[in-house]
């Protein structure tokens, strides 16, 4: 199988136990995400040569921070050393009709301050035939953003496929900002991948007449949007994952995909599913899609099996996505009883 590249942050997660309130106990679980680093432990459990490139502090947090995605298989070797503190966030569990909240602590971290150059991409892509960002980097700094932009062009230069998660982070930058910067990075990509809100905020491209809040999805809207952004943009396939909160507790979670070259549309089987944590659903969706494309399977296919993985994931605690292809397939196919497996 190909070798992948995934480019981001990695960040400690502290989290009360269970559905606590931040501090309501003076316990906080410490575990390791990140929207990237999610994407490459997904890959590496789907059996993908997963290559991730960040930067965190030489000090033994980020020592740990190494280990827990080598430990996942993810392959570390391009991972630098420097800075002087690992982004923190924050995470409490909702339920019911609390939501969920995050809080972040990233200012300065190590990957804010990469500076362009500091990176040997021509190294970094050798042998590589897709690379995966997403818009929370450039969001962090201007030098970030440019370092964004270099490893852009050495993976089109490289032959590699392009995917980009347009995750709008409104407590980083402006829509005005994002939209600055984002539309001609995501310009020629091969894959974006985003929700009703990150068309708009991030590409100025509305979804009309849909309201995730009340689960009025028009899918008609989202066919209409996508066409927009293949047709402006020059995108290959653009997909959007589409999340009914009902609640805290359950969400509705299914998603759609626009192929330019095809013109054709495609709408995926949709789950209610009681959320253990919701956290990472959208990237092990990613992780999904790339996968579904690198095995060969068809755009229905990898929609359908990038739906299954990612709602997996979210009856599973912490970042990353500890499931098989099997598992994935299995859901995909229809089994979703639940039932225990002996």
């Amino acid at each position: 199988m190909p070798a992948t590249v995934c480019f981001g942050e990695i960040m400690l997660r502290l989290s009360p136990p269970g559905f606590e309130r931040f501090f309501q106990s003076p316990r906080l679980e410490a575990t390791f995400g990140g929207g990237e680093a999610n994407v490459a432990v997904s890959l590496a459990q789907f059996g993908i040569t997963s290559r991730y490139v960040t930067r965190v502090p030489d000090n033994p947090i980020g020592d740990a921070a190494v280990r827990a995605l080598r430990g996942e298989g993810v392959d570390v070797t391009h991972v630098l050393r420097g800075g002087s503190r690992l982004g923190i966030y924050f995470a409490e569990t909702g339920a019911s009709q609390r939501p969920s909240t995050v809080v972040y602590d990233r200012a300065h971290s190590a990957i804010s301050e990469l500076e362009p150059g500091a990176v040997d991409w021509d190294r970094v892509f050798d042998g590589a035939s897709w690379f995966h960002w997403t818009g929370i980097t450039p969001a962090l700094s201007a030098s970030a953003a440019a370092c964004t932009r270099e490893a852009i062009a050495a993976a089109r230069n490289a032959g590699a496929k392009v995917s980009v998660d347009l995750n709008f982070r409104k407590k980083l930058w402006s829509e005005k900002e994002a939209q600055a910067v984002m539309r001609p990075l995501v310009q020629g990509s091969d894959v974006v991948i985003a929700n009703e809100e990150d068309l708009q905020a991030v590409l100025g491209v509305p979804v009309r007449d849909t309201d995730v809040t009340t689960g009025d999805l028009d899918h008609a809207a989202y066919q209409l949007a996508q066409a927009d952004v293949a047709r402006e943009l020059g995108v290959g396939q653009i997909a959007v994952t589409l999340r009914e909160s009902l609640s805290a507790s359950d969400n509705a979670w299914s998603a759609v995909l626009f192929d330019a070259a095809e013109g054709a549309f495609y709408e995926s089987q949709r789950y209610v599913v009681r959320l253990v944590d919701r956290i990472g659903g959208g990237d092990s969706f990613a992780a999904g899609l790339i996968f579904g494309r690198l095995s060969g399977r068809d755009a229905l296919g990898s929609l359908r099996f990038a739906v299954a993985a990612s709602a997996l994931k979210q009856t599973i605690p912490g970042d990353f996505n500890r499931v098989s292809i099997a598992d994935v397939d299995r859901l995909a196919a229809g089994d979703a009883s639940g039932r225990v497996q002996r």
